[in-house]
């Protein structure tokens, strides 16, 4: 039987072997199930006696710094390990349950940057996405569910402004998922007095030129990010909403005055991972069909701007509209109607009423 720091490097190096996105340790009555979330669907890989897996549970805690003692609330935490000759991020949450503690650990692989020009199912959309960057002021909104590829979005739309004009960007992220050369990257730490309002007013005396922000979180990093791209600095950012306009109400619902967003929001798009059609497998493909994978999703994305996102403020002014963008919905169908993906992925993300 493994020790405990083997089983624990074991179910890291699997999971990263996979290519899982997230390793969950969850207890049940008289056993803890082990899972891996591969290409955002879960595989059991098996199970363990309680008292082992909660050993398993401290030695992670432990590793990550972690209160072992405190099991009667929720912890997060992170750690680097060095796995398959690479260094790989993980951040580790814990919850409370009646039979123990459960853990969720998200793996964070070394970012490997896609071109720009492939990073959409459909290429106007990366056209789009790059005409952004040819602006020298305004704010830029990606938003999505957790796990549809908003950060790599965000890196390939900044290693492609590096790279071809040479811009200074400066990011705010909690946490730092991906070490990048492209940029000054900052830490949010709040513990230590580093949120992303303060970070944000260090970066705007740092001369940038792009400053990307991990996530609006607030009233007040909103705020400020208004106020940067008014005088003269591009922002990119992320934002919790579950389409396009959603993104645009929420920015006034964090108190920004109506003016000023129209003056500052340059454009807003929504993305969805889809998995794309394997022409090997009928039906749902296995772990190990997947790890072989060299590319088994790509993002479709949902955008408004320009003559579109007029109209949207028009309509908030309570003019009667009609809006012309493509929706996420008429793109998954696209999608499903060229071939590239089947039809369980239009069923996934869209809930016809």
């Amino acid at each position: 039987m493994l020790t405990i720091d083997k089983l624990a490097e074991k179910v890291v190096t699997e999971a990263v072997k996979f290519k899982a996105s997230d390793i969950h340790i969850v207890p049940q009555r008289k056993k803890t199930h082990l899972y891996y979330r591969i290409h955002n669907r879960l595989f059991s890989e098996g199970s363990y006696q309680r008292d082992r897996a909660q050993r398993l549970i401290s030695h992670f805690k432990f590793m990550a710094g972690m209160d072992i003692g405190e099991k009667r609330r929720p912890q997060s935490g992170a750690l680097t390990m060095f796995v398959s000759n690479k260094w790989i991020g993980l951040r580790l949450s814990t919850l409370p349950t009646p039979y123990s503690e459960s853990l969720v650990i998200r793996i964070i692989p070394s970012l490997q940057t896609l071109p720009i020009e492939e990073i959409s199912l459909f290429p106007k959309m990366s056209t789009t996405l790059i005409s952004m960057l040819k602006h020298s002021h305004g704010l830029m909104i990606i938003c999505g569910p957790t796990g549809s590829g908003k950060t790599t979005t965000l890196y390939s739309m900044l290693h492609h402004a590096k790279n071809t004009v040479n811009r200074n960007i400066i990011t705010l992220e909690d946490p730092v998922e991906h070490q990048s050369d492209d940029a000054i990257q900052v830490q949010i730490n709040e513990k230590a007095g580093i949120s992303y309002s303060v970070g944000l007013k260090a970066a705007l005396r740092h001369d940038p030129d792009i400053i990307m922000i991990g996530e609006i979180r607030d009233a007040e990093t909103a705020r400020i990010a208004v106020r940067a791209a008014l005088t003269g600095h591009l922002i990119l950012t992320t934002m919790h909403a579950s389409d396009v306009l959603g993104a645009v109400r929420r920015l006034l619902e964090f108190g920004i005055d109506k003016e000023e967003a129209k003056q500052t929001l340059l454009g807003v798009t929504s993305q969805r991972l889809l998995e794309l059609h394997c022409p090997f497998c009928k039906g749902e493909c296995s772990p190990y069909c997947l790890m072989e994978k060299s590319r088994g999703r790509v993002s479709v994305h949902e955008m408004i701007y320009g003559n579109e996102l007029a109209k949207v403020w028009a309509e908030m002014e309570g003019d009667d509209v009609n809006f012309h963008y493509p929706e996420l919905s008429s793109l998954i169908s696209k999608a499903v109607a060229y071939g590239f993906v089947d039809q369980k992925e239009y069923e996934r993300w869209v809930h016809e009423e």
